[in-house]
């Protein structure tokens, strides 16, 4: 591709997969809030499928908003809006409301403030019963962590410390402290989870 538009070859693996759980849990109608959307890959796929939602992707970096933007314009899509800066740790948030959110592979390519950070703006912004859809690998304590995670864990921490693969259990207990109750864990293909959190 010659122009803006970035490409993450796990995001084409994966859509799919997130996309049958999204169907389940996401309204029929509303606005739905992306964090950290990366190459925008996802959002303009989920938007293509699900055209009674409208999709607000976001991301806090510059370049990344630029390849967000060249896929929304490449897909013609009208129920995608333009892709805004959003630092998940750094309220207040640009968006005052949305009726769901998704957030695709942050919590461990971010320091746990972000994570913080994403559960106070989401209980901000999201109504009573509106979803919080995560996905990622974790780790569990019941479960033993597959090698390639462990690896995938300790190539992250080699990049920075304050990155790296986090317990489920530490996630669900922010997650309560911050108003919501955890819906379901969906196993997904390559050893990721989708979790689904919603407000109480």
């Amino acid at each position: 591709m010659t122009d803006d538009r970035r490409s993450a070859p796990a995001a084409l693996r994966n859509r799919d997969p997130i996309l049958a759980v999204l169907r389940e849990v996401l309204p029929a109608h509303g606005l739905v809030l992306e964090i950290a959307s990366g190459t925008g890959e996802h959002v303009v796929h989920f938007a293509r499928h699900l055209p009674g939602l409208a999709f607000q992707p976001s991301d806090p970096d510059a370049g990344a908003r630029e390849s967000i933007q060249a896929w929304i314009t490449e897909s013609g899509l009208g129920n995608v809006r333009a892709p805004i800066a959003l630092d998940a740790a750094a309220p207040p948030w640009p968006v005052t409301a949305a009726d769901a959110m998704v957030c695709i592979n942050m919590i461990h390519i971010s320091p746990w403030r972000s994570t913080e950070g994403l559960f106070a703006g989401a209980a901000a912004v999201l109504p009573a019963g509106a979803p919080l859809v995560l996905y990622g690998p974790y780790r569990r304590h019941d479960v033993p962590t597959a090698p390639s995670n462990e690896e995938f864990d300790a190539s992250l921490r080699a990049r920075d410390p304050a990155w790296g693969l986090r317990q489920l259990d530490d996630v669900a207990a922010l997650a309560e402290q911050s108003g919501f109750a955890l819906d379901r864990v969906v196993e997904m293909p390559a050893n990721n989870l989708t979790v689904v959190f919603r407000e109480r």
